[in-house]
């Protein structure tokens, strides 16, 4: 059930930020709800393939898209015992996310454009900053709760209870850089362009159509969620329940509402406020993410750990 939420709700969050975005920016925009209709259309086109594409370019679409939902349905969501809990680990879940990154370039690769090409190299460079970083910042967590099980991470966190280390601040700034740069959002990349010599994610998928260019937007939606939900229940875990039983799952539902609608609305005001910066500076700014988080390790073994 909390997977099959999280794959309805991954687009209701997408349209979310979308929404807010057109507010700020005093545009009338898209509702809410528009991504649903978006998917509806696309599942209803039918799908064209270039002569020169491949099985790679065809198989894409579901690798991409299963992986991300994997990856999704090993984070702890509304509640922290799951079916999925033995498997939860950090290390599991960028693995996934990795692997649909490495088909999604090859698909941009296949069919042999100059945009799917340009837009694979950029993914991976990308990709290739922003992986040690989202590993050192959850590093910092996992040694305090001495796994790497994202599970026990929140149960720790919940018997912690409410106290400020400077260690998770550093690596919760980290993580919030990285997620931003993996999402494809403002300053890295901006999801609404298709500007030939900025965009990243969208020339990857510009040759797709269909349910094929649907699964690839739904994997994107997933992936946004994926990170929300992450940087909610790991760093803020206060009201995620502890057993299934349907009163702490509907409670850890609708906290996890309320958290992600924030994090939406932190992310459109950012969007807003933010120009894309250019390409050159992306490796700067994902380096600042892997500082953040390498002095969120070391705070932690100089005041923590020999204290």
């Amino acid at each position: 059930m909390q997977l099959a939420l999280v794959v309805a709700g991954a687009p209701l969050l997408a349209g979310w930020v979308k929404s807010v975005k057109a507010r700020l920016q005093n545009r009338r925009g898209p509702g809410p709800l528009q991504p649903y209709r978006d998917l509806r259309k696309l599942f209803m086109k039918q799908v064209l393939v270039a002569d020169s594409a491949s099985i790679v370019f065809r198989a894409a679409p579901y690798v991409v898209f299963t992986s991300t939902l994997l990856a999704t349905a090993a984070v702890p969501l509304a509640v922290r015992d799951l079916p999925t809990a033995p498997v939860a680990d950090i290390m599991v879940v960028v693995g996934l996310l990795a692997l649909g990154r490495f088909f999604l370039a090859l698909a941009g690769m296949d069919v042999g454009t100059a945009f799917g090409g340009m837009g694979a190299s950029r993914e991976m460079l990308i990709s290739a900053l922003a992986e040690p970083a989202t590993l050192m910042a959850i590093f910092t967590l996992t040694m305090s709760a001495h796994s790497t099980n994202l599970s026990t991470v929140v149960g720790f966190q919940l018997t912690q209870g409410l106290v400020l280390h400077p260690s998770y601040l550093f690596a919760l700034m980290g993580l919030v850089l990285v997620a931003v740069a993996e999402t494809g959002r403002i300053p890295v990349d901006n999801p609404a362009t298709h500007l030939e010599l900025t965009m990243v994610h969208e020339a990857m998928i510009l040759e797709y159509s269909g349910r094929h260019l649907a699964l690839m937007e739904w994997a994107a939606w997933l992936k946004l969620t994926l990170y929300g939900v992450l940087i909610a229940n790991v760093f803020f875990p206060w009201g995620i329940g502890e057993t299934t039983d349907p009163g702490a799952f509907g409670i850890g539902l609708a906290v996890i509402v309320a958290k992600l609608a924030l994090l939406g609305l932190a992310l459109a005001v950012s969007e807003t406020v933010l120009a894309k910066m250019r390409l050159f500076r992306v490796p700067q700014y994902l380096n600042l993410a892997f500082l953040f988080a390498l002095l969120g390790m070391l705070s932690f073994l100089i005041l923590e750990v020999a204290a």
